[in-house]
């Protein structure tokens, strides 16, 4: 599973001229699910969104997390994370879960982030969706969790 969180001053989603979610400052989240991608990749990739620590803090350095800070988060589901780009001139999506396991686990992660933070709003699933943002920093990073790497041996 794969997040590409922003920090955001603003951000917001439409879907057909509709606003369906928007924050004030805080972090957008676009999803990619991979195959194999299931309850522990969502519960830890949360887990890794919540608690990185990329807010400022009182001297300026990236210490305070989404959870310190209690910021909104922007959860927008995107398919093209999971893109095979390595050759070629056209992304290949052999490595993106299947349309209803991915819807799963977006709402899995959401339903988790919900658990733990009080402000998650959210893209729609499957929808040509309208994304603005305003980055703060700027300050962009990828989580990935692998299927299979929470695994103990």
């Amino acid at each position: 599973m794969i997040a590409l969180i922003q920090r955001v001053s603003e951000a917001g989603v439409s879907v057909d001229g509709v606003s369906i979610g928007a924050i004030d400052a805080g972090l957008l989240v676009l999803l990619g699910v991979e195959r194999g991608d299931g309850e522990r990749e969502a519960s830890r990739l949360v887990e890794r969104v919540l608690g990185y620590r990329i807010f400022p803090d009182a001297e300026g350095r990236m210490n305070r997390s989404l959870a310190d800070t209690q910021a909104g988060i922007l959860v927008v589901p995107q398919f093209t994370l999971a893109a095979d780009t390595r050759k070629g001139t056209r992304p290949g999506f052999s490595s993106a879960a299947a349309p209803a396991l991915a819807e799963r686990e977006f709402e899995r992660f959401l339903a988790l982030a919900r658990m733990r933070h009080a402000q998650v709003v959210q893209g729609r699933f499957g929808a040509d969706m309208k994304v603005r943002l305003v980055n703060d920093g700027p300050v962009t990073f990828w989580l990935q969790v692998r299927p299979g790497e929470l695994e103990t041996t």
